[in-house]
């Protein structure tokens, strides 16, 4: 495993995160999520393979995604050994607290969320999204107040527009407040939006990309025609990548991916890693596999024709993920 800092804070992540959006009880969020029993080989896993970032929300299946994370942190590891990471923002519940980011959500849903985890505090605290309904110096103010109780480390956000993390960032700094370290983007060879504006804001900034759906939700992972798999079938963020437009590109991993005699998430995450902003994909495992894969992909260095075959078939395209998009 490769250790890096991220963004410009002195925060040690590894270069893989392991992504806990996959865990869940039953009834409680998607179809396809992992109870205790199931999540267990992975949690295992990730720890042999020196996985230590991992990356949950409030949100996730009901919030049963963070109780299965504070249970294996406790059944498996030290908690130091771990960052831990979770999110803030959507719906928990119909409350004036139970959404946004006001002052009111973010203490209600920091203390719910360490509930779950079962700890007193959180590495990296994020905001799930922009919150327009709020103003930007009540939310900073607050977070910074989190970071200032020990209940978090750091600071991190989550799919906007680059104008909107400015803002905040700005605010931050208006104030005297806890600034964000890391940014965690939709980025992927189907979804190079980030490219535009928000790649160069984090650069200058010294903040760090950790991209979630680095495969596109699978989509990168196998062949176009081959999409038989438990979650294809229960995931509705599936379908923003099903248009024709990405065959071309789906292809093209393929074909680097039988040249070189490996699986194609390999190379899709390859891609993905050697962008200098990126510190750590991240990784939503349902199987073994899928870990082995994404450490596996650190030791792959892609030549300049294999990029450039990765990367022509690209069409501009809007942003999904925020916005209601």
């Amino acid at each position: 495993m490769e250790y890096t800092r991220l963004g410009s804070s002195g925060l040690k992540i590894s270069r893989i995160t392991l992504g806990c959006m996959s865990f869940g009880e039953p009834g409680r969020g998607s179809g396809w999520a992992l109870d205790d029993d199931a999540a267990e080989p992975i949690f295992r896993q990730a720890l042999d393979l020196g996985i230590t970032f991992w990356d949950t929300a409030n949100v996730y299946n009901g919030g049963s995604s963070e109780e299965i994370v504070g249970r294996a942190l406790r059944k498996h590891t030290d908690r130091d050994r771990i960052v831990l990471a979770t999110k803030v923002f959507f719906p928990v519940h119909d409350g004036p607290g139970g959404s946004g980011l006001s002052r009111k959500a973010i203490m209600e849903n920091i203390d719910a969320s360490l509930r779950r985890l079962g700890t007193d505090y959180v590495d990296l605290y994020q905001i799930h999204r922009f919150d327009p309904e709020t103003p930007v110096e009540e939310t900073m103010e607050a977070l910074h107040d989190v970071v200032r109780a020990g209940k978090a480390r750091y600071l991190g956000a989550s799919s906007m527009w680059a104008w909107q993390f400015a803002k905040l960032q700005h605010a931050a700094d208006l104030g005297g407040w806890t600034r964000f370290v890391s940014m965690q983007n939709q980025y992927s060879l189907l979804q190079r939006e980030e490219e535009r504006e928000m790649f160069g804001l984090l650069a200058d900034q010294g903040v760090g990309s950790l991209p979630w759906s680095p495969l596109a939700k699978g989509r990168l992972a196998r062949p176009w025609e081959d999409m038989s798999t438990r979650r294809a079938g229960s995931d509705p963020l599936q379908a923003r990548y099903a248009h024709e437009e990405n065959r071309p590109i789906v292809d093209a991993v393929r074909r680097v991916a039988e040249a070189r005699g490996v699986p194609m998430a390999q190379i899709a995450l390859a891609w993905v890693l050697r962008n200098p902003v990126v510190d750590a994909p991240i990784v939503g495992p349902t199987n073994a596999r899928h870990l082995s894969d994404a450490v596996a992909a650190l030791e792959i260095e892609l030549t300049g024709a294999e990029v450039a075959a990765l990367e022509e078939h690209y069409t501009p395209r809007l942003p999904s993920g925020y916005d209601g998009r």
